[in-house]
């Protein structure tokens, strides 16, 4: 019960979900080390791989990105793909919450930083110092990659010697290629193509006394890699595309007497900590050549005060805080988790429910309708009962000891159509009308509809500005539905109509209500909390069942008795003593019910 696995990189998005299928219990956490694509590039997949990814992600109960905009990046694909909301950083999905998080990765600051005095790296240091004593040194450091922007630094840096001849003898760019994926066609013709092009630079700019570009293609032993650090007067980073970037860090962390320019690529993840640094566009060659000549030229101090910021920063945002962050959220996250599924109806739940239920003389049921007996719909119609919701109605509702209400936001024609030959007592628009058993409907307090022709303009604009979204008109109410439009189009619209009609409507007596992908608007005062209290005081019993799906059937838990069962469908935070995830669920608590009052 206590495992807790941490799963790193690309490779390995499809295990958290695997792993949880296998061992539910596991706490798992996932980081991704490369950036996560906007949603137009991930959407170029095909479907079932990218459901597949997102999915297989979601299986953990953390995901780290390395930055705010690939936790973006990720939050809008999972609500354009998968439709899955998510709230601060929290996603929901059917099997509970997933939190989504950034934490920039640091280096070991005091590991780079010590080893500066060992004697193998001074003495490495004052020989490579002694060789290039003479000309401002530029340094390079990657593998060999085609995300690293090698060849953009490679024609920037010419143009740095095309527009600078003031600099030719004078400044050495230093570039250490690491292999990779070798054998590989495209690396391989990588390779030639940055060699070919480190000959043309040397060949046109070189003298017999100045090589402009010293390359070398190896493997380098970390005592030289601080040795090449602490010698480079520039360190030049220039990634088309980089989760973090550590070199840009390493070079900081070698930095003992604060000097040094460390030119980075805006593509980094790293350029959102290291802000002090020149912040380049690695596709422009150009402003590459620019940012030389400016690293070349800026002042010692101006060097020191710049350095002085950013290592405080990386000592104090290290490896070991970034690990520490990480499993301190998926503990919370946890701890979270398990406060919510203590919250779901156990084996042992049922049990003590179904027994009080049967021991009760009298008995309330108080059923919302979308979301909880049926799943939702694109198009309100489409979501009518089916036979098993009907024939469990039929049997609870038969059973003389049961009074049995729907209480919906539905208008009163629809749960009439659908609900009228049923025992049933009905709820329509969250209370604004009443159906007791047998009897006429009812208002349950007088209304009016004067707003609407003010609220009605609003509303289309936003039908209007959201395809796939439309208005549904009741009694009392204005209800946008927004099923069917763009997820993430929609959420931004939903948020902006609510912000709007709070305002349009600060001395109006009418409410608005968000809901399970819609907005309503109605009078004020109506609530399926005062319907529920309308039939709590007419019922002498024994038990209460209140079930309900989103935010609207809060006010119908906070009205019912502390020792009623209230109980909200998803895995979600609510005023209800207990959670259930779904409708089937719901529907099979119903079966237990009905079997256990049966004669």
């Amino acid at each position: 019960q206590d495992d807790l696995v941490w799963i790193h990189d690309y490779h390995l998005m499809l295990l958290p979900r695997l792993l949880k299928t296998r061992a539910p219990y596991l706490s798992v956490g996932f980081f991704l080390h490369i950036p996560f694509p906007s949603f137009e590039v991930f959407r170029l997949l095909p479907g079932k791989w990218r459901r597949g990814i997102l999915e297989g992600l979601l299986g953990a109960d953390l995901l780290g990105f390395h930055t705010h905009e690939y936790v973006q990046h990720f939050l809008q694909s999972v609500l354009r793909i998968l439709g899955c909301e998510h709230h601060m950083g929290r996603v929901s999905t059917p099997e509970g919450i997933v939190k989504v998080e950034s934490f920039p990765m640091g280096i070991d600051f005091d590991k780079w930083s010590a080893v500066l005095n060992e004697p193998d790296i001074r003495r490495e240091e004052s020989d490579l110092k002694n060789t290039l004593a003479e000309v401002k040194v530029i340094l390079s450091v990657d593998r060999l990659d085609y995300s690293k922007g090698i060849l953009n630094r490679l024609e920037g840096f010419e143009i740095f010697l095309e527009t600078n001849p003031q600099y030719h003898g004078r400044v050495v760019l230093l570039m250490v290629v690491v292999p990779s994926r070798i054998g590989v066609y495209q690396y391989d013709l990588m390779k030639r193509q940055i060699e070919e092009l480190v000959g043309k630079i040397n060949g046109r700019f070189g003298r017999i006394d100045w090589t402009p570009v010293v390359y070398q293609y190896r493997h380098v032993p970390f005592q030289s890699l601080v040795a090449l650090y602490s010698v480079s007067d520039v360190c030049l980073v220039t990634p088309l595309r980089d989760g973090m970037n550590l070199v840009a860090k390493e070079y900081m962390a070698t930095r003992r007497d604060g000097t040094g320019v460390l030119i980075l690529s805006e593509m980094a993840g790293a350029a959102k900590e290291l802000a002090e640094a020149i912040i380049i566009n690695p596709n422009n060659r150009e402003e590459i050549a620019e940012a030389l000549q400016e690293a070349l030229a800026t002042p010692v101090e101006e060097q020191r005060r710049r350095n002085q910021i950013m290592q405080r920063r990386l000592l104090r945002y290290d490896v070991t805080r970034w690990a520490d962050d990480f499993m301190r959220a998926l503990l919370a996250i946890k701890d979270e988790q398990k406060r919510l599924q203590t919250r779901l109806v156990t084996p042992e739940t049922r049990d003590e429910l179904v027994g009080s239920y049967a021991s009760a003389r009298r008995r309330l049921l108080l059923l919302d309708y979308d979301g909880t007996l049926v799943s939702y719909a694109a198009e309100p119609q489409m979501a009518g009962p089916t036979d098993l919701v009907l024939s469990l109605l039929g049997e609870l509702a038969s059973n003389a000891a049961n009074q049995v209400v729907l209480i919906s936001g539905r208008d009163r024609n629809t749960l009439e159509t659908w609900f009228g030959g049923l025992p049933v007592s009905l709820v329509a628009e969250h209370g604004v009308w009443i159906r007791v058993q047998n009897e006429d409907w009812r208002m349950t307090k007088p209304l009016s509809n004067d707003w609407k022709p003010q609220i009605l303009p609003l509303l289309e604009m936003y039908a209007d500005r959201l395809p796939g979204s439309f208005i549904e008109e009741k009694d009392f109410s204005y209800v946008w539905h927004y099923r069917k439009a763009d997820p993430e189009l929609a959420s931004l619209r939903a948020k902006e109509l609510v912000d709007d009609l709070v305002h349009f409507t600060a001395n109006i007596e009418i409410q608005v209500v968000p809901g399970n992908k819609i907005v309503e608007v109605g009078n004020a005062g109506v609530n399926k909390g005062a319907a529920a209290l309308y039939f709590l005081s007419r019922s002498d019993c024994q038990f209460v069942l209140a079930v309900g799906d989103d935010s609207t059937d809060e006010e119908l838990f906070k009205a019912v008795p502390e020792t009623a069962y209230s109980i909200r469908v998803g895995i979600t935070p609510s005023y209800a003593r207990f959670n259930l995830p779904g409708p089937r669920n719901v529907l099979a608590l119903l079966s237990d019910l009905a079997k256990a009052g049966a004669p």
